[in-house]
């Protein structure tokens, strides 16, 4: 036999006895999954040894494993050596690249959020557009992860994003490579009296962000705050337990979010424990289409437990749980392994969080010198009247979140200075 044919050989027997330990006794299915895998060393041995190009056995062998995976959902793929120290590094709070968080939808890379002062915030990258090229090359066949490293590259460099975005033609950005580092926490007085405070993404610095910036912002309002406006919108999410940890900032007691996978004994619940931050105060949270996993746990928690107002638009709807799982020698694979459910048990996948109050995203507008004052309005707006609704809905101008141009913001702020007005609250 080659040495090819050894080779897969191999690999079908490795599988073959891993299948045994796990199937053992289903028998039936296991010979028609044996004839399956024996199918597979046989293309293994073909490409190798026919295919017009030599391609190493390791790339051949990595590339069958992330189509696997890749099959599943748009969230399960495998992560060589390389991407997977990327993957620590991007969680601890710093990367290179260009600041743009992304999915994978039907062979095109999917814009999930921008992420602030990034390249591609400045660019103008908005939730909902839709990567074909890249450097004039189709992402179409790519994986995920392939386009992801395609993207990254030295400090300086230029790459050129074909985007397709909802009523225009297809444009072409360019955008300069940086380095990355995410300050995901941001804070603010509104007026002299309202916290605002905005998570960009879910890092382990998350937690202890909010914390600094609630104590800061309690300080600078000289102990008179009459409310917590906290800004979820274009939050790609990140960290399960630092959603958890925010969450709990704002909660007293009860669930926060459960995590329910194949087997009801590997549910887990993760609940809050004594001590608000806000000590009461109203809460608004805002929340978009690019809101995803970890911002929609806050989210829907802190909607179910009534402890805060959700204004905006509908979020991203990803409700599912990806555990990394290293490989060792050989990297790792992120694998779909449950759902996330609100206390309420609502299933954030594909669903996402509706705001308690819409409020489309708007751009507030000074009126002009002559003819009428120009009101802001979210006409321009695509709408779904089918109430799907979808990351690009109500997708919001990274440049003017938390400014006074900000409409939604606006938004918040009124609300809470009424709820204060109404609760007999003094309001300068």
């Amino acid at each position: 036999m080659k040495r090819s044919g050894l080779l897969a050989a191999s690999i079908v027997t490795l599988a073959l006895f891993s299948l045994h330990q796990d199937v053992g006794a289903a028998s039936s299915n296991s010979t028609e999954t044996y004839k399956q895998l024996n199918l597979f060393g046989e293309v293994f041995e073909r490409v190798r040894a026919e295919y017009v190009d030599d391609v190493s056995d390791d790339s051949l062998v990595e590339s069958a494993i992330n189509g696997m995976l890749t099959s599943l959902d748009p969230h399960s793929n495998y992560l060589n050596t390389k991407n997977f120290n990327d993957m620590k590094v991007q969680t601890r709070g710093e990367f290179g690249g260009l600041g743009i968080e992304v999915s994978m939808e039907n062979g095109l890379v999917k814009v999930v959020s921008p992420i602030d002062d990034t390249p591609a915030a400045r660019a103008g990258l908005k939730p909902g557009d839709l990567i074909t090229h890249l450097d004039g090359d189709p992402v179409q066949g790519m994986t995920l992860p392939e386009a992801v490293e395609k993207m990254r590259g030295p400090i300086n460099s230029e790459i050129k994003l074909t985007i397709r975005r909802e009523g225009r033609e297809p444009f072409d950005v360019k955008l300069t490579r940086a380095t990355i580092k995410i300050q995901s926490v941001r804070s603010h007085l509104e007026g002299d009296n309202i916290a605002y405070i905005r998570i960009t993404t879910f890092n382990e610095q998350t937690d202890v962000g909010l914390n600094n910036a609630m104590k800061n912002l309690k300080q600078q309002a000289g102990g008179k705050l009459l409310g917590v406006v906290l800004d979820l919108r274009n939050d790609p999410g990140g960290l399960l337990d630092q959603a958890v940890a925010v969450a709990d900032a704002f909660l007293e007691k009860g669930e926060i979010v459960s995590t329910r996978g194949r087997r009801s004994e590997d549910a887990q619940r993760y609940n809050a424990r004594p001590g608000d931050i806000a000590a009461g105060l109203p809460v608004a949270v805002l929340i978009n289409g690019g809101s995803a996993s970890a911002s929609e746990i806050v989210a829907g928690a802190l909607q179910d437990h009534h402890r805060a107002i959700l204004l905006g638009t509908r979020s991203f709807g990803k409700g599912s749980v990806q555990t990394i799982i290293p490989l060792p020698g050989h990297g790792a694979m992120r694998l779909t392994t449950a759902r996330y459910y609100t206390p309420s048990g609502r299933s954030i996948q594909a669903k996402g969080i509706d705001p308690d109050i819409v409020v489309e995203a708007a751009k507030i507008e000074k009126p002009p010198e002559k003819g009428e004052a120009k009101v802001a309005t979210a006409s321009d707006l695509k709408r779904d009247d089918s109430g799907d609704g979808g990351p690009e809905q109500g997708s919001v101008d990274p440049s003017i979140i938390g400014t006074p141009a900000d409409y939604q913001l606006t938004r918040a702020v009124d609300m809470l200075r009424g709820i204060a007005l109404f609760n007999g609250r003094v309001v300068n």
